[in-house]
């Protein structure tokens, strides 16, 4: 009996709460904030099911009933061979169990917390360079002169990557991050196919050059050891350094655009970091927090998950949606609210998600946009929009953001 309460209450669900991709691009937090009281659950039109309040997406994240997609929505989206596929068979993103371990491990020294926070005066250092490239100008392209730089200039420094190659491998990268997004079709695949292929064939010619003419850098040990290791095959190998390149430049790209935008659209609030820094970390915070850069984790399901009286069939795509959880009124008072004074942020934000898959790079993100946000307030104090706002796009996965101009009185 109970099960069929919960098919036709999954009937009802088909019948009622069934989005339009483009629907839920067009104004996410309107659809979330009208539905989130009435139901855990939304569905598109292409059947991926939408987890759309703060606890579920936060218990969905480790839940033993999920696991992550792997090649799931790839095969559903036609792509069942090519350098794409590739992409995503092998990276630790999309990956479970041990085969997510064994990916990980060689890059999370890289990433450990004490050496992230050294590279703090370099982040600000080239946040400083940036600002004095353009200062004359008294004008810039936000994203284009600022915001793919930094974070790509900083993963340089860890890895080794010449900065000559940035233009490339961003210019890349940016397109391949699409992949990531639930909601990239069939009409995506030749170019993100190419993408990949540049990619995977980049990162091969570094770590042969490395293998060739050794270096003090993390490229040369990590070739080193995957040649006294069998832990990785080769194509393995390529593709967690292609997946450092995506993760460690085009999510906090946009997030350092939409933060920037963020608080020049609330005035008071970026004048009041420029008079006291110290405000600067929990402005960053409420930034992820108001306008995430990425707007969801997706996962399937390994067995039917009951919501409130919902049930999510096993066998399905579930974005959990921290787009919808960071402006749940059960976590955040007043959460369409954008306050840089915010004192209800949960420890762990979930912008980073959460269990074994929690961002690799989370503290170096945060000191990315703190730095930046630093240099900023304090060398362009008189910065403003130059036009309208950052338009950011995409209700699951990794947000596009376009469009944002600043100007200063130099």
């Amino acid at each position: 009996m109970a099960r069929q309460q919960m098919t036709q209450t999954l009937s009802q669900l088909d019948a009622r709460y069934t989005w339009a991709i483009a629907s839920l691009d067009r104004d996410p937090h309107e659809i979330f904030r009208k539905h989130r009281p009435m139901t855990p659950l939304l569905k598109r039109e292409d059947g991926v099911y939408i987890a759309i309040r703060a606890a579920d997406v936060e218990a969905l994240i480790t839940d033993p009933r999920t696991r992550q997609l792997e090649t799931q929505l790839a095969r559903a989206r036609g792509v069942v061979d090519g350098p794409l596929l590739q992409f995503m068979a092998n990276t630790l993103l999309l990956s479970n169990g041990v085969q997510h371990r064994q990916r990980r491990a060689p890059l999370a020294k890289a990433f450990a917390f004490d050496l992230m926070t050294e590279l703090r005066p370099r982040v600000r250092s080239i946040a400083e360079q940036l600002i004095d490239q353009h200062y004359r100008r008294g004008a810039m392209d936000f994203i284009s002169d600022f915001a793919n730089w930094l974070p790509a200039r900083v993963i340089c420094a860890i890895l080794g990557v010449p900065e000559s190659d940035i233009p490339d491998f961003t210019r890349r990268v940016y397109s391949l991050a699409r992949a990531l997004s639930s909601s990239f079709s069939q009409e995506d695949v030749p170019e993100l196919q190419r993408v990949s292929g540049e990619l995977i064939s980049y990162v091969h010619d570094l770590l042969e050059d490395r293998r060739l003419r050794p270096r003090e850098d993390f490229l040369t040990s990590y070739a080193t050891a995957l040649d006294g290791s069998e832990t990785l095959s080769n194509v393995e190998a390529l593709v967690q350094i292609v997946t450092l390149l995506l993760a460690g430049s085009d999510t906090t790209r946009g997030a350092l655009a939409i933060q920037t935008s963020l608080l020049l659209e609330h005035r008071e609030q970026w004048n009041a970091v420029c008079k006291d820094s110290t405000l600067i970390p929990g402005a960053v915070l409420e930034c992820l927090r108001y306008e995430p850069s990425v707007a969801s984790f997706a996962r399937v399901t390994v067995d039917d998950i009951a919501l409130d009286g919902v049930m999510l069939p096993r066998g399905h795509i579930v974005s959990l949606s921290t787009l919808s959880a960071l402006r749940d009124p059960s976590v955040y008072a007043d959460p369409d609210k954008f306050d840089i004074r915010r004192t209800d942020h949960p420890r762990r934000h979930l912008v980073f998600g959460g269990g074994v898959h929690r961002c690799l790079g989370e503290t170096l993100a945060k000191i990315e946009l703190q730095e930046a946000l630093a240099a900023l307030s304090e060398r362009l104090p008189n910065l403003e929009l130059d036009g309208g706002p950052a338009i950011v796009h995409g209700s699951g996965g990794i947000r596009s953001v376009r469009d944002l101009r600043v100007r200063w009185a130099a």
